[in-house]
């Protein structure tokens, strides 16, 4: 069991720049038609993946607290105020955006509104399902005709 009071969630500071790596890695379509991936607001998101991997939530924690100090080292406020191309250079030389970027599009495609813009319906699969086709179950037949491989604990 994760202990969760060491795991308060993100602060203000880190949803800000979380959002705005968040946009950076899924950005929103010119034709609008698309949301960037910090605009649907998938912080929340992250931080329950990350719920269960508390050393990938430290290293994506680390990883934002060093973008906001790079910015302040170039004069600017935090790493949500710098120019495009600043932050993908800063974002180029961090370990913790590939892991994350997982979770952003996992997220993302999740989202309904994401959904909705590729013309799908905003539901899981279940419980109104999909069609399969029936299986036959007489090809597993052979496995249990062979004799028991492990022993009973």
């Amino acid at each position: 069991m994760i202990d969760e009071s060491n795991n308060p969630g993100f602060s203000n500071d880190e949803k800000r720049t979380l959002a705005s790596v968040l946009d950076e890695i899924i950005p929103p379509s010119d034709d609008g038609r698309f949301p960037g991936a910090g605009e649907l607001e998938l912080a929340g998101y992250v931080e329950d993946a990350l719920r269960t991997t508390p050393d990938l939530r430290s290293m994506i924690t680390q990883g934002l607290s060093d973008l906001d100090k790079l910015a302040r080292s170039r004069n600017v406020p935090h790493f949500a105020a710098l120019a495009r191309e600043d932050k993908v250079q800063l974002l180029n030389e961090q370990v913790f955006v590939l892991p994350l970027t997982f979770h952003a599009y996992a997220g993302y495609y999740q989202n309904a509104r994401v959904l909705a813009a590729l013309g799908l319906e905003a539901r899981p699969p279940h419980p109104k399902g999909y069609e399969m086709e029936p299986n036959d179950l007489t090809l597993l037949d052979a496995v249990r005709r062979r004799p028991k491989q492990y022993r009973e604990c």
